[in-house]
């Protein structure tokens, strides 16, 4: 019996050493460049630290019927999606803020994640929106390698531009749900917000820390998403770059006398949306000759601006708002000096009155002597200093006098000394100083502005605001120069400037935002 007992434990135990000797099964090998979304497979690239899914489709091709419709969802595909080549750019005109196309087939979006990034990783994204004007831009032009180095994703889309992005017009009303039109490439941009929601974990993102930061109608588009109700819950943070420069908008019944009028001029006399359909991509380019696109007020953006951040109306999340010391020296270099039009002391006030677009040169009278050409460089300095004030500085201040009254709000004024210029325009016998847009090459560094030593360490410190406020909400951190929450008591902008940023108290004074207040052209227009 005792030998029968033997025997058994002696077999279990060879048995149970056979089992243990066998080789485990391999893990399947996981490939970092491939990654499931909602509608298939992606297969990106590594390179130089990064991993990029570039020319992911986020909707349906927007043509055809689908012109002038709200986004709709992207069919699944089959197989592996290629995103490793940018997708076309929304249809432009050439000009110096965008690539040319035609193509409407344009939804498209980049994901750039560090290649430590895993599902569980839950890092911060940075959901940026490109700017120029509504009327051009696209998301590949910007390279996001030195926000990535701070431990976040970063997402660039393309977004429906120009007429196709914001026509209102009374057919288009009449076929839609909620009987209004305009405003598709805001939705478009709410539409990649609820793809990121919907994906984003996968690359090793947070869906519940998503920061939207954008520059000029970049930033005019923040300001957009925070004002629409169906904006709620899609992103935690919020970063308007310049984009202050309208307080209000047209309403839907003047956006559609608009896109009735514009119908006619192209040939669609009947006013049908089977015209407008109908019409060459080309054909809507030509007509777009406004220097800037405006959203219009909808079921999608009910508000103007100023009322909702006065009443708290819209959604509550940490804001950081600012804009640079000379905001409307790009505008007043493209035109003028590049439009053939000087500006001198014997057109001076008529200058002020074409760019604020007053009536009559008249209105300008008050301005001319608030702003007297003696005070400045040049004619071309003076205009700069007008514009600036007039439709950025003073209306970025009271975005952020009313949000703060609702949410943490942090405004920044870029003081850098000669920032270096991006685009490829003649040089000119006039700084252009602190420029519309200047503050990009230093959250996005590329090779065609090259910044010297304490500007390359200004820029690792805005880097490091930028990233700290995706990720707490507060761009304050260790290293940094301390930057306070606005207050309308202190009514303090932190100064981005060499040798290191600082508070700085005379914001209000320097743009002369008391007087525009009592003027009551230009600030909140």
């Amino acid at each position: 019996m005792k030998r029968a007992l033997v025997f058994v434990c002696v077999v279990a135990a060879i048995v149970a050493g056979g089992a243990s000797a066998k080789p485990k099964p391999k893990k399947p090998k996981v490939e970092p460049t491939v990654v499931a979304t909602d509608t298939g497979s992606i297969k990106g690239a590594i390179s130089g630290g990064i991993r990029a899914f570039r020319g992911i489709p986020y909707a349906a091709a927007p043509v055809g019927p689908l012109r002038w419709k709200p986004p709709q969802a992207h069919a699944r595909w089959k197989g592996v999606l290629q995103t490793t080549q940018f997708g076309s750019s929304c249809p432009q005109t050439l000009g110096p803020f965008g690539v040319p196309s035609t193509d409407e087939d344009c939804l498209f979006l980049n994901v750039y994640t560090p290649t430590s990034a895993k599902p569980a990783s839950k890092l911060p994204v940075m959901f940026w929106i490109h700017g120029g004007s509504l009327i051009s831009g696209e998301g590949t032009d910007y390279d996001p390698t030195a926000l990535l180095k701070h431990g976040v994703i970063v997402v660039t889309i393309n977004y429906r531009l120009g007429l196709l992005g914001f026509l209102a017009h009374p057919a288009l009303s009449a076929e839609s749900s909620t009987q209004d039109s305009g405003d598709y490439g805001l939705m478009d941009q709410q539409f990649a917000l609820g793809w990121v929601k919907r994906n984003i974990a996968h690359f090793g993102g947070s869906p519940s820390n998503v920061t939207i930061f954008g520059e000029s109608a970049g930033g005019l588009s923040v300001r957009s998403e925070l004002v629409s109700p169906s904006g709620k819950g899609l992103f935690q943070r919020a970063i308007v770059e310049s984009g202050a420069y309208a307080e209000t908008i047209p309403t839907l019944a003047q956006a559609e006398a608009t896109g009735e009028s514009l119908a006619a001029k192209m040939g669609c006399a009947d006013q049908t949306a089977a015209c407008l359909r109908a019409l060459p991509v080309t054909t809507l380019l030509a007509n777009e000759t406004a220097i800037t696109q405006y959203p219009n007020i909808s079921s999608f953006l009910p508000e103007q601006y100023s009322t909702a951040f006065k009443t708290g109306d819209f959604n509550h999340v940490p804001v950081m708002s600012g804009s640079n010391h000379d905001e409307w020296m790009l505008f007043v270099d493209l035109l003028t000096t590049q439009s053939g039009n000087p500006v001198t002391a014997a057109n001076y006030q008529q200058q002020i009155a074409t760019e604020l677009e007053f009536p009559s040169a008249s209105i300008a009278a008050p301005i001319v002597s608030a702003y007297p050409i003696g005070a400045y460089p040049t004619p071309y300095n003076a205009l700069g200093a007008v514009g600036t004030d007039a439709i950025f500085a003073c209306n970025a201040r009271e975005d952020v006098q009313n949000l703060s009254q609702f949410t943490p709000t942090y405004q920044y004024e870029l003081n850098d000394p000669n920032p270096p210029f991006l685009y490829p325009i003649p040089p000119v016998p006039y700084s252009l100083g602190d420029y519309h847009s200047a503050e990009l090459q230093y959250l996005f560094p590329t090779s065609a502005g090259k910044l010297s030593a304490g500007q390359a360490t200004l820029a690792a410190d805005m880097q490091g605001y930028w990233t700290n406020f995706a990720k707490h909400g507060n761009p304050n951190g260790a290293g940094l120069p301390a930057w306070p929450a606005y207050t309308t008591a202190t009514d303090q902008a932190q100064s981005l400037t060499e040798p290191a940023p600082a508070p700085e108290s005379g914001f209000a004074s320097d743009h002369k935002c008391t007087f525009w207040t009592a003027y009551g052209v230009g600030v909140g227009g």
